[in-house]
């Protein structure tokens, strides 16, 4: 059946109607009083949601734009840099670092483990010279649907009293409390098509005071990238590039709906939704990629033992017109990853639920009893 589609990744995730209608309205100057006054209220709204009085800065990018632009307008080359990776992106973020000619030294653990905090305090007290000049982390490694313990690592890092915290916010930005300011977070990075329940096309950065200190002597060359024009301009309530307008339409009513629900409500429901998400799991007897003292809020991993996990994918797309994510790099066709981020509500988890029971049964799994998956869920979802 047409437009029957139904997005359960982590990204790009559900996107409401009023937001998508936003979107259709005619074009107006992006130089124009107008889309200042958008863009005016947009401003107010991420600094509402970042929790932090420091200017967020809106690209036309990716989230792995926004990040790289984090990275390089702090950074010069061949400062040292420690990074954070346990998954397909915090090991972006060591790609990044060596591109741009960054000492990266890398602090990992096995994918679908978190970081230990511990690794970066070991390394941060060695460091007697105060030659680390940055520890890069990914909050929510979107690839194995763990969340690392960006709390505790930020407090390692001003204890070494240096170094800056640059941090990937991409899947928990929206999902879970990301205190920037109360954390005392230099430099994170966020991307439209994930907790904003937006589609793709802004990139969020917002550097505190002791990254734009350290803006002034970065050397790495950078030029549409470079922020300091976006926070000239932005003051203004402008831009220095031409921006995605239609965008700045479905953001402003976006961020409407989230300040209506309010954030205590939108963390409440994202942890709600994983719980109901990882139970029904559970009880399907499928074993989860990640333990549950480190799951992230927006994505659970999950690697069956008796059906292939692609056939489950391919069976939920063709059957009930579901996306389920896969496995990146080695864990191609191991896992599926179900997203629970965004514009995402109990109906939809009980939906994806209810179709992967279906799912098992005619792909001829066992160890399942049928309906034990939604009775879970449901138990968690009407606590």
């Amino acid at each position: 059946m047409d437009d029957k589609f139904m997005l359960m990744i982590p990204g790009p995730t559900p996107v409401p109607e009023s937001v998508l209608l936003a979107q259709a309205q005619h074009l107006i100057g992006h130089r124009s009083g107008e889309f200042s006054q958008i863009m005016a209220e947009v401003s107010d709204g991420l600094k509402w949601l970042h929790q932090t009085k420091n200017d967020v800065l809106m690209l036309t990018a990716s989230g792995t734009g926004a990040m790289e632009a984090g990275i390089i307008n702090v950074l010069s080359v061949g400062d040292r840099v420690l990074v954070g990776s346990n998954g397909k992106f915090g090991q972006r973020w060591v790609d990044v670092c060596e591109a741009f000619g960054l000492k990266t030294e890398v602090i990992s653990s096995e994918w679908g483990k978190a970081l230990n905090p511990d690794d970066f305090k070991v390394a941060l007290e060695a460091d007697t010279e105060k030659s680390i000049k940055a520890v890069i982390i990914t909050h929510s490694e979107t690839s194995t649907g763990v969340l690392n313990d960006l709390q505790t690592i930020a407090g390692y890092v001003h204890a070494h009293g240096e170094a800056l915290i640059l941090v990937d916010a991409v899947t928990s930005l929206g999902a879970c409390s990301v205190p920037i300011d109360e954390w005392g977070l230099d430099v994170v990075a966020s991307g439209s098509q994930k907790g904003y329940m937006v589609p793709p096309g802004l990139g969020f950065v917002t550097m505190g005071d002791r990254a734009w200190q350290a803006y002034e002597t970065s050397n790495i060359p950078k030029f549409y990238l470079d922020l300091g024009p976006y926070r000239k301009s932005g003051a203004k309530n402008t831009t220095p590039f031409t921006p995605p307008v239609s965008l700045f339409f479905a953001i402003q009513v976006a961020l409407k709906m989230m300040q209506e629900e309010g954030l205590d409500n939108i963390f409440a429901r994202h942890a709600r939704l994983q719980q109901a998400t990882r139970a029904a799991m559970k009880a399907l007897n499928l074993p989860l990629f990640a333990a549950d003292e480190v799951a992230s809020p927006a994505v659970t991993a999950v690697m069956p033992q008796t059906v292939e996990a692609e056939k489950i994918r391919s069976t939920m797309r063709k059957d009930f017109d579901i996306a389920l994510a896969g496995g990146q790099d080695h864990l191609k066709g191991q896992i599926f990853r179900m997203g629970h981020l965004g514009f995402v509500g109990d109906r939809d988890i009980l939906t994806a639920i209810a179709s992967l029971e279906a799912t098992l049964a005619k792909l001829g799994a066992n160890g399942f009893s049928p309906g034990a998956g939604l009775a879970a869920a449901q138990q968690v979802l009407s606590a």
